[in-house]
């Protein structure tokens, strides 16, 4: 339970300027504390809870950063919560709902995009809930005590993009769990040259820990390969209190009083949940352990969005837990992946959240999403809940794509081998919120869930559609597709304790989504880029050759490769795409049908009437990248 909010800072949002009919916006941010029961069912499922520190009163205390968006007079407001489980310490919901820059305190008028959060009335809040964010650049964290007495092995999985000697022992920016022994003779590393290839184990003296925190190799890290370290550390957090974090801010901000502190007291109908890429692990993780009722067996929120999540959860209540860790062959690739398997615990309770699970083509090709609605043999389709809708964003990668797209930068490993995927989906997000809110507050059925089936052929193995994209010129198919497999962490892994290294099977057999004679997915909800197209769009993209393993895909970005402008210069590079010019006369007949398509989408209630403008905006946009400058190239 929430004990206290420390505020720190409270203004009001662009000198009072008003969001539409919801008026103006305040910030709150702080520390927000708590104190849990550890005894308590809704607490007991956390690894090593038991082992925490307690205050007099035996509750076990923790605390995290709290940050808050909302109206001014919450009148105007709708009485709606968005509680955006912060990546990795930054916030994301005004980024891909309100099509704005990411931003770690929006302050200026462009960090709130296009509004539609603020204009449609919502709260917005975000809590720290990872022990491993650094406190820096305004990301948020969460304070947790470490378990008493334990000493155990740690993995860390690392794949550099250049050659580099030395480098920390954590997924990028995140705080390492240190090494208890920088002379430990039972560390280990193994090296994989390529996703596929078999691990090497590397002799002692090709490497060395400097210090507790990084790993230095003789000759520096080879490009692409991907380095496994197992290593004793004596600190461990009790990483699983990051779910009662997000719980109990939710349930705090909802029921929790003015005299406690609370600054949304009474306002608050409604609670949803959303969490984009590890955040939407992180939610399929707490559904699975039905960590969302609180102490006094509430529900904390009506509705869960789980956003670019797949079919995995994480190391997110794990003993020497890394929730940073982005890794295959680790515990957020463990079954059960079925949505009906994987909410067993908070339907047999018979009180369920509305759920939104959406996905791009980028978790497909990564392997592992189709397992959310296939038998884990892939044998046959699994229809979710009726609680629940699916939905796969065709032909998109993880996160929306930019005009024009990001530029390559090799030192963060953002260089693909063919421009990266430029397909915005936050509009059909931001119809996914309306559509949620909806069916929570007036009972209005969403649209079904759409995804690939193979019941309808729609669902295909990925290697299959190699005959058709190799045909495309200029267009490299990769030459290796991962795939979750079985890991075998040992017996106590239930009780949230691994033993390395793990022990892996054969590779699922997974699905992604058929494409057209363009390319670009049937299956799933297909945005306007697709159903007036000027490319082919892929949620996949070979790795450089520069940065090592060009045979593997890069890691969540997708791929636009532009149709001829004529018929004669498709036909001279055997192009089996129709050309632009065989499709459209002009650009305003290309608008126009990016008019007549989006209409079509608003009409299926996969767009909001609101959004039309804009997409057909960013449409012109496109077709100057993809037309007009290839024209002149």
């Amino acid at each position: 339970m929430v004990t206290k909010l420390d505020i720190q800072t409270r203004t009001t949002v662009l000198g009072g300027q008003a969001f539409g009919t919801a008026g103006a916006y305040e910030k709150i941010a702080g520390t927000i504390r708590f104190a849990v029961d550890p005894g308590h069912p809704a607490n007991s499922g956390i690894t090593d809870i038991g082992l925490a520190p307690r205050n007099a009163d035996g509750r076990v205390e923790f605390s995290g950063d709290f940050y808050l968006l909302k109206p001014v007079d919450p009148r105007k407001g709708n009485g709606r919560l968005l509680l955006d489980v912060a990546n990795r310490g930054r916030k994301v919901a005004l980024g891909v709902f309100n099509s704005a820059v990411r931003v770690p305190d929006p302050a200026a008028a462009a960090d709130f995009g296009n509004g539609f959060l603020m204009r449609h009335g919502y709260t917005v809040a975000w809590v720290g809930w990872q022990h491993d964010v650094p406190r820096r650049d305004g990301l948020m964290a969460l304070d947790v005590p470490n378990a008493r007495g334990i000493t155990g092995f740690i993995r860390c999985e690392l794949r550099p993009n250049a050659r580099i000697a030395t480098l920390p022992l954590a997924d990028r920016y995140h705080i390492p769990h240190p090494v208890a022994d920088l002379a430990d003779p039972a560390a280990r590393v193994t090296v994989r040259e390529h996703g596929a290839a078999a691990p090497v184990e590397l002799p002692r003296s090709a490497w060395r820990f400097p210090d507790p925190a990084h790993i230095e190799m003789n000759g520096g890290f080879t490009p692409g390969a991907i380095y496994d370290i197992v290593y004793r550390s004596a600190e461990a957090p009790v990483t699983g209190l990051g779910f009662l974090a997000v719980r109990d801010t939710g349930s705090w901000l909802r029921w929790g009083t003015e005299a406690n502190g609370n600054p949304c007291a009474g306002t608050i109908e409604r609670s949803y949940l959303f969490g984009l890429s590890q955040s939407g692990r992180f939610l399929r993780h707490m559904l699975f352990l039905g960590l969302d009722e609180d102490e006094q067996g509430r529900m904390a929120f009506d509705a869960i969005i789980p956003h670019v999540a797949g079919g995995r959860r994480g190391e997110f209540n794990l003993r020497l837990g890394q929730p940073s860790l982005n890794a295959t062959e680790a515990v957020g690739s463990l079954p059960p992946f079925s949505d009906p398997e994987v909410l067993a615990r908070v339907q047999k309770r018979g009180r369920v959240p509305k759920i939104f699970a959406i996905n791009t083509s980028a978790e497909y090709w990564r392997g592992d999403a189709s397992l959310v609605h296939t038998d884990i043999e892939g044998r046959r389709d699994v229809e979710p809940p009726a609680f629940v809708r699916n939905y796969l964003f065709a032909s998109t990668q993880h996160t929306p794509g930019t005009i024009p797209p990001p530029p390559a930068d090799p030192n963060t490993g953002s260089r693909g081998h063919h421009l990266f995927n430029i397909v915005d989906y936050s509009p059909l997000l931001r119809a996914a919120l309306v559509n949620l809110d909806r069916w929570v507050s007036n009972g209005i059925e969403p649209p079904a869930s759409v995804f690939p089936r193979l019941a309808d052929k729609t669902a295909v193995e990925a290697e299959s559609l190699g005959a058709y994209y190799r045909k495309l010129p200029g267009l490299r198919f990769p030459e290796r597709v991962a795939r979750p497999a079985p890991v075998d962490f040992g017996p106590d892994i239930e009780r949230g304790i691994a033993a390395y290294p793990p022990k892996v099977g054969a590779p699922y057999r997974t699905y992604v989504s058929a494409v057209d004679a363009d390319g670009n997915e049937l299956a799933g909800i297909r945005p306007v880029e697709i159903l007036a197209p000027v490319a082919t769009f892929t949620g996949w993209n070979p790795r450089h050759a520069d940065q090592g393993a060009p045979g593997d895909l890069m890691s969540m970005m997708g791929t636009t490769l532009a149709f001829a402008r004529t018929k004669a210069a498709r036909e001279a590079n055997g192009d089996p795409r129709l050309s632009i010019a065989e499709r459209y006369p002009s650009r305003a007949a290309f608008l126009e049908k990016t008019r007549e398509v989006a209409q079509k989408l608003v009409a299926a209630r996969h767009l909001l009437a609101e959004d039309i403008e804009a997409i057909v905006e960013r449409a012109g946009l496109r077709w100057d990248l993809l037309v007009e400058e290839a024209a002149t190239v």
